[in-house]
């Protein structure tokens, strides 16, 4: 039996589901780290006021440190909406696209001993780069490519990202034996049950409405909606 439009719907739901917790850990470090500082920044602030003399120019000194913090944990949690397919966002540029995806997902990689590497034309904004609609859905589609690879093949050592043309992206495995594995990396590893596969990855693509390439140890992003 085929699965109906709905079930299709509900299986892509899933694999956002899944990438969003894999997103978690380094969207949740973007939230607690302005909180440690403010808490911090307010310690050193009660000392300020019991002292005996108290310095003006100290004070607002820490009250600007936890005020600039408050800011980031504000664009932090104003952040989370760039995850919401029903928001209408202004786009993302691909230079974007892949210092976000990157960012959030190097650690995890890392921790299995998997480098991430950009082609040095992707990592700087060009003058007057183009904005890409459907920001939440590229990333989307970017962060199931690299699960893809992360998942797939087994002798992973680099996943490296470059530039097709204008209005592409090429994700590609280097084979090798991962180096400096972490003790704990198991825990960051999905279940095979939650594994991105290839019908996985093709689901998302069909219901966010664009084409990928995908092969055994590539992924081929198109920018545009198909």
């Amino acid at each position: 039996m085929k699965a109906s439009p709905g079930a299709r719907s509900w299986i892509a739901a899933g694999v956002r589901h899944e990438l969003l917790i894999r997103a978690l850990p380094a969207l949740r470090h973007d939230m607690t780290g302005p909180v440690s500082v403010m808490r911090m920044g307010l310690l050193m602030l009660r000392r300020q006021v019991a002292a005996p003399v108290i310095d003006p120019a100290t004070l607002e000194q820490r009250a600007a440190l936890i005020d600039s913090q408050i800011a980031e944990l504000v664009n932090a949690v104003r952040s989370l909406r760039d995850w919401e397919l029903a928001v209408d966002d202004e786009g993302i540029t691909r230079h974007a696209l892949v210092a976000q995806g990157v960012g959030l997902m190097r650690a995890a990689f890392e921790l299995q001993g998997i480098h991430l590497q950009v082609d040095a034309s992707l990592q700087t904004q060009h003058a007057n780069e183009p904005k890409w609609p459907s920001g939440a859905a590229l990333r989307y589609l970017f962060l199931g490519a690299l699960g893809y690879l992360h998942d797939t093949p087994t002798d992973v050592g680099a996943v490296t990202v470059s530039a097709d043309g204008d209005d592409a992206l090429w994700l590609r495995v280097t084979a090798g034996a991962a180096d400096g594995v972490d003790v704990m990396a198991g825990a960051h590893r999905a279940p095979r049950m939650l594994a991105i596969d290839g019908i996985a990855l093709q689901s998302l693509a069909d219901d966010l409405g664009y084409a990928l390439t995908i092969e055994r140890d590539a992924v081929r992003l198109a920018l545009a909606a198909a």
